[in-house]
């Protein structure tokens, strides 16, 4: 016999028609199956638990190379927006949102580009960076109020990013964002049918985990790639870089301020000293200095 009684006046928190729901599109995420290479993960030594993990991660390289022709539109899209003065904008809840932020982050100092370039935005807001909100990634009245208070416009181009394709955040964004004119694209870990509201679709297909359902993994490391790929070509095609040289990053620390003195020593046969002086009569400018 069932052992509790329930108040069904009570909303429940583990309501059977919602559950239910996700259990139906669960099943049809390769991300949430299990992976029959693992099933006696909890069974092995810390070492073979490594080799395993770095055995599955060796295919993801490829599964990207697959997606380049889609990246490349993504590429296209945020050259566009920016060169119009709009932005490029990753969404995405959970550790997906975590890998657009931190994307973004690293934009300004290895490019020299203002931190409105390129922007991330999470579900739940910057708290859910260091505090996981899951219950933020269901949230789609939230996702019109983030997109709102940053005002996304027809100059920009969004890029919506979940593993398993169907964040409601995620794509309730999406939705208010091409009605407002954007250019979208969705990336995402599961195959997944191109709605109307997207410009461009990304599948990176990396199976099964090898911790069921864990998306951090190699649908993470994936995501990664596919983000550094993303933004270090759009600031390649922007003239962020000459030849394969970080020739606009921003010297806040020492050891960026070593890589100039470098690039300068590098380019123009000068000895430390000088090079170091140069970058001093010009309070860092590398461009300058390079004259």
């Amino acid at each position: 016999m069932f052992p509790y009684i329930l108040d069904c006046a009570q909303p429940m928190n583990y309501d059977p028609k919602q559950i239910r729901t996700a259990l139906d599109e669960m099943s049809q995420l390769k991300t949430e199956s299990s992976n029959p290479l693992t099933e006696g993960l909890s069974d092995l030594g810390a070492a073979q638990i490594l080799q395993l993990i770095n055995a599955e991660d060796q295919s993801v390289s490829g599964i990207v190379a697959e997606q380049i022709p889609s990246l490349t539109e993504v590429v296209r899209a945020a050259v566009k927006a920016i060169k119009s003065e709009g932005r490029l904008v990753y969404v995405g809840a959970g550790t997906s949102g975590r890998l657009g932020v931190l994307d973004a982050a690293e934009c300004p100092p290895t490019f020299g580009v203002p931190p409105t370039m390129v922007i991330g935005i999470i579900a739940g807001g910057d708290s859910a960076l260091k505090v996981a909100a899951e219950g933020a990634e269901d949230d789609e009245e939230q996702a019109a109020s983030d997109l709102k208070a940053h005002n996304v416009c027809e100059n920009d181009a969004v890029l919506g990013i979940t593993a398993r394709g169907k964040t409601p955040y995620v794509r309730a964004f999406l939705e208010v964002a091409k009605l407002r004119g954007a250019w979208t694209g969705l990336l995402t870990c599961n195959a997944v049918k191109k709605s109307d509201e997207l410009d461009d679709l990304v599948v990176l297909d990396v199976g099964p985990e090898v911790v069921t359902g864990s998306t951090r993994m190699k649908a993470g490391l994936a995501t990664k790639m596919a983000l550094t790929m993303i933004s270090t070509a759009t600031m390649v095609r922007l003239g962020r870089v000459e030849g394969n040289r970080m020739v606009r990053l921003m010297p806040n620390s020492t050891k960026l301020k070593a890589r100039q003195v470098k690039l300068l020593m590098d380019t123009h046969g000068v000895s430390l000293e000088e090079a170091a002086w140069r970058l001093e009569a010009v309070d860092g400018d590398i461009n300058k200095a390079m004259e």
